[in-house]
């Protein structure tokens, strides 16, 4: 082990890096950071999960673990919020990344090489941007969000091309450049390890460019005279995000018993809503975290002009990555928290497909929705306090009030039943639906759809009434009707519309009403009619037993 150690070091050492440990990712407690043992046991879910029992690690490392360690050993590590380990651990490992010198070029595998007249493998490669959240939407869509402030850290590199008879006057990396879909956000001086700090004032997807010019001037002896060449290569490249400006639009209202309504509409994916002061009451979306390393820089490599060598990078940039989790979306706390009225989204694939083949959590197996707003009833909503967090960590919505005002008006209903015609065999029932305080009719049949009704400026209200098992809606008087043929008690139920969209909006009600024939004159006669006609036949048998009787009487007398 001590001679493997030692060789790693040395290799290391050439790529102009230090090592502390042989394993990579390193394993916890062998990195020099500010970490401990056990939130470095979190940062690693790509590493394969050997599992290994508490003698079989001892017996490996000749030392003991912590229960996160033996976690992280069996399984993968998942957060209820973005973590902010992977920013820091990935600042702290950047310090450790230098480029190489005239003659050798240090890249990761995946950077995109150029090469020139005097300079060659040259690249300019991004390491990392923080904060940001790689968010796995379904199976063919990962969608890198950014914050829209942060910071862009990268890697420049390049060798110069050397024959015996030439000599290096001077290279240098001239400047190096951020740009935002082709616009250039920040400009710094040549340097192997540029960083730029962002803010964009616009979200939506965006094209990020690392791009940096590089030179080199070259004396070349060619007997009795001197030759000097100049050379100059720009590189760059692209990456494709999307800025995580999330907003949010938010009605409220207010329902009759106290209780407070919110609705809260986002088109991008959110992470949760606080909706009291003290914090407590709150709902989770869908999303749970984990923490990976980027494994395009696993590897660095080292090219110069006899050849190129492969490293481990001590150098491993560490990303959040967001899952849709059978957890949620719920409220907390979880028994007397808000009330989930309803949900809106889109339904997506499962995204296990994406996600890496070591990652072991609990990622929705089926197709799931995409939640783009909620609305919740509850007793303790503070509406000063709302706070819609993002899946990029320390991003809030910023609340912006709809056209037309956020502010809905709330009221009971009146639903009543009553029969209003009867016979032996059906009943029709008469449904009116009202305003409990006005006493005004509601209306829940549109207009249009019934050639009878073309009122001017008339506009429908979503909702219906179910009676038994028919579905019912009142017309411009707040009036249904509906005939039954079956005795029984008949519950009527109001099912109003979202309050969202109406207002003044409704409350629902439940009546009911007994039908029975007994319950009608007619039904009482029509029971006697029938109860004598189906006595006619017995009484005629009963007067033909008495008679047959009394025959036979009479000839026992005789």
């Amino acid at each position: 082990m001590v001679a493997v150690l030692a060789l790693v070091a040395v290799t290391l050492a050439f790529a102009g890096v230090t090592a502390v440990s042989a394993d990579s990712p390193p394993r916890p407690g062998t990195d020099d950071s500010e970490f401990d043992v056990n939130e470095t046991a979190t940062l690693w879910s790509k590493a394969p999960n050997e599992c290994l029992s508490d003698a079989e690690y001892e017996e490996r490392y000749d030392e003991q673990r912590t229960a996160m360690q033996e976690l992280g050993n069996c399984t993968d590590i998942t957060f209820k919020e973005p973590p902010d380990t992977a920013e820091r651990w990935t600042a702290y490992d950047y310090e450790s990344l230098e480029g190489g010198n005239a003659e050798t070029s240090i890249y990761p595998t995946h950077a995109e090489l150029t090469d020139s007249v005097l300079i060659a493998d040259a690249h300019a490669t991004t390491f990392s941007i923080q904060p940001s959240t790689r968010t796995h939407i379904d199976e063919n869509r990962t969608v890198h969000y950014i914050a829209p402030e942060g910071e862009l850290s990268g890697f420049v590199d390049y060798r110069v091309r050397l024959d015996s008879n030439s000599s290096i006057q001077n290279h240098e990396i001239d400047e190096v450049r951020l740009l935002h879909d082709g616009d250039v956000v920040e400009t710094t001086g040549g340097t192997h390890t540029p960083t730029f700090e962002y803010a964009f004032d616009r979200g939506g997807p965006a094209t990020l460019t690392l791009e940096a010019d590089i030179s080199a001037r070259v004396e070349r002896d060619r007997g009795n005279e001197t030759e000097v060449i100049t050379d100059q290569v720009t590189v760059s490249q692209d990456l494709d995000v999307e800025v995580y400006d999330l907003r949010a639009s938010i009605y409220h209202a207010s329902y009759p018993n106290g209780d407070s309504g919110v609705a809260i509409y986002q088109t991008q994916p959110w992470h949760g809503y606080t909706l009291s002061d003290d914090g407590e009451a709150n709902v989770r979306g869908v999303w749970r975290y984990y923490t990976a390393r980027d494994t395009n820089w696993d590897d660095l490599i080292h090219s110069s002009r006899d050849g190129q060598e492969t490293t481990h990078s001590d150098a491993l940039p560490v990303y959040v990555h967001a899952y849709p989790s059978e957890l949620g979306p719920r409220s907390e706390p979880i028994r007397d928290g808000p009330n989930i009225l309803e949900i809106w989204g889109s339904e997506s694939s499962s995204p296990e497909p994406s996600i890496h083949e070591n990652v072991d959590i609990d990622v929705v197996s089926e197709s799931y929705t995409r939640s783009s707003g909620l609305a919740l009833r509850y007793d303790g909503i503070d509406r000063d306090a709302i706070r819609v967090d993002g899946i990029v960590r320390g991003v809030s919505a910023e609340i912006v009030e709809p056209d037309g005002g956020s502010e809905r008006e709330i009221r009971e209903s009146d639903l009543s039943v009553e029969i209003i015609e009867s016979n032996a065999t059906a009943v029709t029932l008469q449904i009116e639906l009202r305003d409990a305080e006005t006493g005004a009719p509601i209306m829940l049949e549109s207009p249009f759809d019934n050639p009878r009704f073309s009122l001017i400026g008339a506009a429908s209200r979503e909702g219906y009434i179910t009676i038994g098992d028919q579905v019912v809606r009142t017309n411009a008087a707040g009036i249904a009707e509906i005939t039954v043929h079956q005795p029984g008690i008949y519950t009527a139920e109001y099912h109003p519309g979202s309050w969202r969209s109406h207002n003044p909006a409704y409350i629902g009600d439940t009546v009911t009403e007994t039908w029975h024939p007994l319950a009608t004159p007619t039904g009482w006669f029509t029971l006697l009619v029938d109860l004598i006609r189906y006595a006619i036949p017995f009484a005629v048998a009963l007067y033909a037993a008495k008679r047959i009787g009394s025959f036979l009487k009479m000839r026992d007398t005789l």
